[in-house]
């Protein structure tokens, strides 16, 4: 199947280097017009020189995406200019690693300012644009960091955990609108991780090689509400999945019973992917332990429980009152 991004309007943030530059000279190649946004103009200028000796159409954008009013008149520069933006990019990125004992709290909200608010801040200015046209790809790096944890992470975990979270609710809103939002969880040797590795690991793990991800994510048939691993040429995907669980109801050894469960509770037989937040309420409130309690209760204990409060979380006699939402 061959993809083509001919006409298509990107903007690629941080692509002065590294899986920027990488991921704009992909989407390049694929008939993009490549926005290259950039803390340096130098690196900026230099990757649109590349797209453009190649025969693509690129041009620079240098600004922060912490800083909003740059951001929108990047944004209101490139409607106004080609008159769409069909895909974005947040890549920008920021590290400051130390463990959390060690780490000032500056350097902690630093990175949730860059990471996670700049793709906050540059995805608002190209929503409401998408919107109108009943079209969008947008793209969040994420990190395994954090969708699994990495040591003297933390702020970078947390805000590449978030933006899973954003990624997440932005599909679900976006649906009806034709946006598709995706995260890419890239391992790659880049300026960002040169320290973190050996020379040794960052072998064969060129930026060049988790590219085609963001081709295949930017296309007109992507998926959607998907995390999508990235290096050395391999591909996977990352799930947030649910377990089944058990009930243990307002037992008075609930807790207990919960200390007790910890293999049941965590074994990944029959898990599932919610399609949304509200898939843990209803798998909840219709958890097949909890039904076969209230169907096993005698007849006039259940007088007035039916099945339409049970589904609404009213079953249990013990609880009397539906739980608040999660």
């Amino acid at each position: 199947m061959t993809i083509a991004l001919t006409g298509r309007v990107a903007i690629v943030t941080g692509a002065g280097g590294g899986l920027g530059r990488s991921h704009a000279l992909a989407l390049a190649r694929y008939g993009a017009r490549v926005v290259v946004n950039d803390m340096s103009a130098q690196g900026a200028e230099a990757v649109v020189n590349e797209i453009a000796a190649a025969g693509g159409e690129a041009i620079a954008h240098v600004c922060s995406v912490t800083n909003r009013a740059a951001v929108d008149a990047m944004a209101a520069d490139v409607l106004d200019r080609w008159g769409a933006v069909d895909i974005l990019v947040n890549n920008a990125g920021i590290l400051r690693d130390k463990t959390f004992a060690k780490m000032d709290l500056d350097d902690f909200a630093a990175v949730i300012d860059v990471h996670l608010m700049g793709s906050v801040n540059v995805t608002k200015a190209v929503w409401s644009a998408m919107r109108e046209r009943n079209y969008g790809r947008v793209i969040f790096t994420t990190s395994s960091s954090g969708l699994y944890g990495n040591f003297g992470q933390s702020n970078y975990g947390a805000a590449k955990m978030a933006l899973v979270g954003l990624m997440q609710t932005l599909a679900l809103e976006g649906e009806r609108h034709g946006i598709r939002v995706n995260c890419l969880a890239p391992s790659a040797a880049t300026q960002m991780t040169q320290d973190l590795y050996s020379p040794e690991d960052l072998k064969g793990l060129s930026s060049d090689l988790v590219s085609p991800g963001v081709v295949a994510l930017a296309a007109e048939d992507a998926p959607t509400r998907t995390i999508l691993l990235a290096g050395a040429g391999a591909f996977e995907q990352a799930n947030i999945t649910m377990t089944r669980g058990i009930y243990v109801g307002a037992a008075n050894d609930a807790a207990e019973q919960i200390q007790a469960g910890w293999a049941r509770i965590s074994d990944p037989a029959g898990e599932q992917t919610p399609a949304s937040g509200a898939a843990q309420y209803h798998h909840e409130v219709n958890h097949p332990e909890r039904v076969n309690r209230y169907s096993s209760l005698p007849s006039k204990d259940r007088h007035g429980l039916s099945k339409r409060r049970l589904e609404s979380g009213f079953a249990d006699p013990s609880v009397g009152k539906r739980p608040a939402e999660k």
